[in-house]
């Protein structure tokens, strides 16, 4: 009778890895260099998994390089991602599900990335309600920072934390694993790539000691959100901001990280200053910026959030890319291909405030009628009666349609 709970010199058992298994296949994902994709490790999976527990309990297990893929980033330029093997991903997965268990305690009550039971929202929302007691703001950007986490620093905030010597066994060896990248070998000497299983948690590890207990110890006045590398520090004053500015620098430098000198910024929402600052920040795909409300009969400058100009360029940018008016077919069959799509931009952006969306869904309308055009012959006006028409006869053809009418 097999043992799944058998192990060897390190406490690791079968049944680890079987449940790792399964929290990665749920997130699918390409392969890595070995080429082995989750149809060929499903053929001979028992065989597979066996090998892998055996490697890690018994402290033989060595990473395969990491494969190197560039993504472009919406503002310009590309970001590297890491994507380990599938069977080095169940890997990591066994040590991070056992390491979550002891760090997630631990974490501070601003963190809000890679998190169970939290998320962006919450980090937007928390951001905002800040901004009503704080006129201030700094938006601070790491620069590169996944790519330049110093690897000794690294290694000594996870023994700070976690006693297990396996676990420290092998993310010494994660860190140090190989890139290939366009089929050539380089050594990596800092940074966890981002794309492993492990990474964010590290990531958050990282920055728990560098900013959230340094902030908590040194600055426990001073509320800020973190979402795993994006941060915000609110301040009263203009003199505490540029203090506070100083001081996270200087912290940063001191642990081998650096902010993005354009990027970080101090914002102005609505306090006293001598210089003139920017008076909104972006946060998670959200613009938060003064509005003039009524309150009590009162006209009051309060903070707002709203979708900002870069994601709603993103969205109308993917629209674009799909092409619609070339796909031929039924309009039903068009809406089953966009409907999961706008369901996630809904139930994303719409969280704050929905008429800020409007425009992007008056663009996919366009986009509809130009399908209408091209799929059915006709000319304008004949096109928008056609669509006007579908609307009536399924008003919730499309996701969007519940908001906005064609």
């Amino acid at each position: 009778m097999m043992n799944y709970y058998e192990t060897k010199s390190q406490p690791i058992t079968k049944v680890m890895v079987w449940q790792a298994y399964w929290k990665v296949r749920k997130n699918k994902g390409s392969a890595g260099v070995d080429g082995m994709t989750w149809a060929k490790l499903d053929k001979n999976l028992p065989a597979q998994l066996y090998k892998l527990w055996n490697r890690l309990s018994s402290g033989s297990y060595h990473p395969m390089p990491v494969k190197s893929v560039e993504i472009p980033k919406k503002d310009g330029g590309v970001r590297p991602l890491g994507i380990p093997t599938i069977l080095d991903r169940i890997a990591q997965q066994v040590v991070k599900t056992h390491l979550e268990k002891q760090l997630e305690p631990l974490f501070h009550d601003a963190s809000f990335g890679y998190r169970p039971g939290r998320g962006a929202h919450d980090a937007v929302a928390r951001s905002q309600a800040n901004c009503f007691n704080h006129d201030f703001a700094i938006d601070l950007d790491i620069k590169g920072y996944f790519d330049t986490i110093d690897h000794e620093l690294m290694m000594r905030a996870l023994r700070q934390y976690c006693k297990d010597n396996w676990v420290h066994l092998y993310v010494a060896r994660w860190l140090k694993a190989d890139i290939m990248h366009e089929m050539k070998l380089r050594k990596r000497s800092t940074g966890t790539p981002q794309g492993g299983v492990i990474s964010p948690l590290l990531a958050n590890l990282f920055l728990h000691v560098v900013l959230d207990q340094w902030m908590a110890i040194n600055h426990p006045e001073k509320p800020f959100e973190r979402y795993a590398d994006d941060i915000v520090v609110h301040c009263k004053t203009e003199k505490q901001a540029i203090f506070m500015l100083k001081a996270i620098t200087a912290r940063m430098t001191a642990c081998k990280l650096a902010l993005h000198p354009e990027k970080t910024k101090i914002v102005n929402l609505r306090g006293k200053a001598e210089k003139r600052y920017p008076k909104k920040y972006d946060f998670l795909g959200f613009s938060i910026r003064p509005v003039c409300r009524e309150v009590n009969g009162r006209r009051m400058t309060l903070p707002g959030t709203f979708v900002n100009q870069k994601a709603k360029q993103a969205m109308r940018e993917k629209f674009r890319q799909m092409e619609i008016h070339k796909q031929r077919g039924s309009l039903e069959s068009l809406a089953k291909v966009l409907n999961p799509i706008i369901r996630g931009l809904v139930a994303y952006f719409h969280k704050f405030w929905h008429a800020g969306m409007r425009d992007v869904w008056n663009g996919l309308n366009h986009r509809l009628l130009k399908w209408v055009k091209w799929e059915k012959g006709l000319y304008k006006y004949a096109s928008v009666r056609w669509l006007k028409q579908q609307h009536r006869q399924q008003p919730h053809l499309f996701e969007h349609w519940k908001l906005v009418q064609p």
